[in-house]
């Protein structure tokens, strides 16, 4: 099949996992594109949104439309890496034998992340950053593909262990999921309280979606797309020469150079799954909120006057 062929191929299959999906969740279509969006791009997600917006059931709906093998891990206090990763255990010959852990799996939901100590955290991201996990000098590759979401508590502050800037810059986007309007509510509520008998449909396999993986790695990009990527993140460089006013104003610092790296990767993706063959700037301008999101930092200011992460992205659009 040819490049050609497959892009059309991706944009079906991208309405077809959109319908099984809406089977069983009812609203939240912008957090489903954006999942899609980060799978096809090959990237990690982090999630954040309050308890019983059905983060978990979203990603369960998600694995079975793609075929993918799902796993929840469920982040606490007392959470080891080992937990996550795995161990050696002797066998009945005594001989060491590695039991797989739960990372080992193609979708992977790390719920309340910020629940766990640093050096779970960390076994967790280095699974993602390498696609593999190593325990007494034996390496182990992951599953492929292989998709982390992580879920944050905007609310509960108290016992959490948030995650420092370098190792958030490691999650292509930021998803935030809001509550659903009320008439989603009404059908929610009306769907969710008799019995139900939705049956989900594979509508891929891992396989394809490796093919998918590839074809939109290819796809070209304009000099003007990869100019404008760039200077939306130079502006919000404080102290250089590019850093936009509103940066100056309410940031501490901007984001690096892999905001701009997942700006184009992104953008490559959402042309793709809107049967594109080439990304334009208003595909770079959809992904840019959830690509800088969790990458530029407030400061004092922009608190005490109620700005938002959101409200400074936009700004910074809008004067390139």
């Amino acid at each position: 099949m040819s490049d050609t062929e497959l892009i059309q191929q991706l944009s079906q299959k991208h309405q077809q996992l959109k319908s099984e999906i809406r089977k069983v969740i009812i609203g939240q279509d912008k957090v489903i594109d954006s999942l899609l969006l980060s799978i096809f791009s090959g990237g990690h997600c982090l999630l954040v949104g309050v308890p019983g917006l059905a983060k978990t059931l979203m990603i369960n709906t998600l694995a079975k439309t793609t075929g993918l093998n799902f796993s929840r891990i469920q982040f606490t206090p007392d959470l080891m890496p080992s937990d996550i990763i795995g161990s050696e255990i002797l066998d009945k010959n005594r001989d060491f034998q590695f039991m797989r852990g739960p990372v080992f799996a193609n979708i992977i939901l790390a719920d309340e992340i910020n629940r766990t100590p640093p050096k779970t955290q960390a076994a967790l991201l280095e699974a993602m950053q390498e696609k593999s996990v190593t325990v007494s000098g034996n390496t182990y590759p992951l599953p492929r593909p292989f998709f982390v979401l992580a879920t944050q508590n905007p609310i509960e502050q108290e016992g959490t262990y948030p995650l420092p800037e370098a190792q958030l810059d490691r999650f292509m986007l930021n998803i935030k999921l809001d509550y659903p309007s009320f008439e989603e509510e009404m059908a929610i509520v009306k769907s969710t309280t008799v019995e139900q008998n939705s049956h989900i449909n594979a509508v891929l396999s891992s396989t394809e979606i490796m093919d998918f993986q590839n074809v939109i790695s290819k796809l070209p990009v304009p000099d003007n797309v990869f100019r404008h990527a760039v200077s939306v993140v130079s502006h919000t460089r404080v102290g250089t020469p590019y850093a936009s006013p509103i940066a100056q104003k309410y940031l501490t610092w901007g984001a690096g150079p892999r905001a701009s790296q997942y700006l184009i990767i992104g953008a490559k993706t959402h042309a793709a799954l809107n049967g594109k063959f080439s990304p334009d700037i208003e595909d770079v301008d959809a992904v840019t909120p959830e690509v800088l999101r969790h990458r530029i930092v407030k400061n004092y200011y922009a608190e005490a006057e109620n700005i938002t992460t959101d409200m400074i992205i936009n700004e910074i659009v809008k004067e390139q």
